[in-house]
C-alpha cells in the first residue's frame, strides 16, 4: 500500500464562512494544495474578493453567497457548485459568531442567535452536503471547534456551549456516516490574530492572559491552520474520523509555564 499524499488535486471544496479570518486562510491553503475552492458567506463583496484570491493561486472558484440560517441558500450553494464542478468533495464549516457578557444577564435572543449560527447552521450544512457525500460514497467534512470546546473562557458561555456541541455533533456524524465513506472531523484553533481580535489580544489583560497560557509565547497566524485542514481534507487522513484536532501552540497542555 502506497502512502497517500497531502494534496487535493482534482477535489472541490466549499468553505462556508470562507471569506474572512480563519475561513479565508483555509481557502487559500486548500487552493494552494490543488483544490477548486468555493469560499462563501453572506457578503458578496467579500465573496468576490476571496474568489479573486483563489484565482490568483491558479485554481477555479465560484462566486455565490450563502447564509447558514437559510436552508434554501445552502441547497442553492450545493446545487450551483455541482453544476459548475460536477461534485463536491470537501465541506468546511467556518461561519460563527460570539458575544461577551455575564451569563447571569445574558440575553436569550443573543443566546439563540449564537446557537443558531454556530451549531444549528453547522448541522444544516452537514445535512445538505452530507446527503451528497453519502450518495457519492465519499466526503470530507471539517467543522471548526474552539479552545472553549474543552475549557471555559470567561463570560462567553453561549459561544462555549455552541462549540462544545459542535465537537459532539462532529463525533455523532462521524460514527453515522463512516460506513458511507464520509469522514467528519473538526479543528479546534487556539488563539489566532485576526482583524477582529487584534486590539483585544495586543492591548488588554485578557490578551495578556491568553499569551501567558500559551507555551509557544506567541499568538498563531491563521495561515498556520491550513496544514491541519489540508491533512483532514486529503486522502492522507483516510482512516481519521470523529477527531477534534487542536492547533493551539500548547495552550491546552499548559499548567505552570515558569
Amino acid at each position: 500500500m502506497s502512502y497517500q499524499k497531502l494534496e487535493l488535486t482534482g477535489k472541490t471544496a466549499v468553505i462556508i464562512g470562507g471569506t474572512s479570518g480563519i475561513g479565508r486562510a483555509l481557502a487559500h491553503g486548500l487552493a494552494e494544495a490543488g483544490a477548486a475552492v468555493v469560499p462563501t458567506s453572506r457578503r458578496i463583496e467579500q465573496v468576490e474578493a476571496t474568489a479573486a484570491e483563489i484565482e490568483e493561486r491558479n485554481q477555479k472558484t465560484l462566486r455565490i453567497t450563502s447564509d447558514v440560517s437559510d436552508r434554501n441558500s445552502l441547497e442553492n450553494l450545493l446545487n450551483e457548485t455541482i453544476k459548475e464542478f460536477g461534485k463536491v468533495d470537501i465541506l468546511i464549516n467556518c461561519a460563527g459568531r460570539t458575544k461577551r457578557a455575564p451569563t447571569l444577564d445574558f440575553d436569550e435572543q443573543d443566546w439563540s442567535d449564537i446557537i443558531e449560527t454556530n451549531l444549528t447552521g453547522t448541522l444544516r450544512a452537514c445535512q445538505i452536503f452530507g446527503r451528497h457525500f453519502i450518495e457519492n460514497g465519499y466526503g470530507r467534512i471539517i467543522n471548526i471547534a474552539s479552545l472553549s470546546t474543552f475549557v471555559s473562557l470567561f463570560e462567553v458561555a453561549a459561544y462555549s456551549a455552541s462549540k462544545a456541541a459542535v465537537a459532539s455533533l462532529t463525533k455523532s456524524l462521524a460514527i453515522e456516516w463512516a460506513q458511507h465513506g464520509v469522514n467528519v472531523n473538526a479543528i479546534a484553533p487556539g488563539v489566532f490574530k485576526t482583524d477582529l481580535n487584534r486590539n483585544l489580544l495586543e492591548s488588554t489583560e485578557r490578551g495578556r492572559e491568553f499569551l501567558l497560557r500559551t507555551p509557544m509565547k506567541r499568538f498563531g497566524q491563521v495561515e498556520e491552520l491550513a496544514g491541519a485542514a489540508i491533512f483532514l481534507a486529503s486522502d492522507a487522513a483516510s482512516y481519521v474520523t470523529g477527531e477534534v484536532l487542536v492547533v493551539d501552540g500548547g495552550f491546552l497542555s499548559s499548567g505552570v509555564n515558569q
